[in-house]
């Protein structure tokens, strides 16, 4: 019996590991939210916010878990093109060191500047667990779009994010 069990929960995370990796979340389709959020941690991410902004479909952006040592007007060096929306529409957030942390940012943030609707912009890969810890954190009125910016995660990495997701599933599911 014990055998079944083990075998059947292998197989059950295999196919999981299928889906995850197969079915990776994509870009969102052109749509209006009230707001963009940007994780840190990956190329063509902020990018990809700021292109976001500059096309109208969100009238501010969060870009979370900036290291503290980064100063707004250097940040703001590094995209050259996008002045205007740094001095208007862009806030950095210092306080996140992961991925939970960015959801507890975002949330105080989303709170504060009364967003009813949010553009969730990470890597594909990192969606689906980014995805797991915003639902977590902000109430379930605010419309999330998932806005995924396309990679090609190595096997490892995908491997680690899949455990690391169903980790954190666990955890919620006991209430941590």
């Amino acid at each position: 019996m014990m055998k079944r069990i083990a075998s059947f929960t292998l197989l059950a995370w295999i196919l999981g590991f299928a889906w995850f990796a197969l079915l990776l979340p994509q870009p969102a389709p052109t749509q209006t939210t009230d707001a963009v959020v940007v994780l840190t941690g990956g190329a063509n991410r902020i990018d990809h916010g700021l292109t976001v902004l500059e096309a109208g479909q969100a009238k501010q952006m969060l870009i979370s878990g900036v290291d503290r040592d980064v100063r707004p007007g250097e940040l703001a060096a590094q995209y050259p093109g996008y002045s205007r929306q740094f001095k208007c529409c862009v806030e950095l957030g210092f306080r996140a060191v992961d991925t939970r942390s960015n959801a507890l940012e975002t949330a105080r943030w989303v709170s504060k500047h009364q967003v009813k609707s949010l553009r969730l912009i990470t890597h594909d890969w990192h969606m689906r667990r980014a995805r797991l810890e915003l639902d977590q954190a902000i109430p379930d009125n605010i419309r999330i779009v998932n806005d995924a910016v396309m990679t090609r995660p190595s096997l490892a990495i995908l491997f680690k994010e899949y455990n690391k997701y169903w980790l954190r599933a666990l955890a919620a599911l006991i209430g941590l």
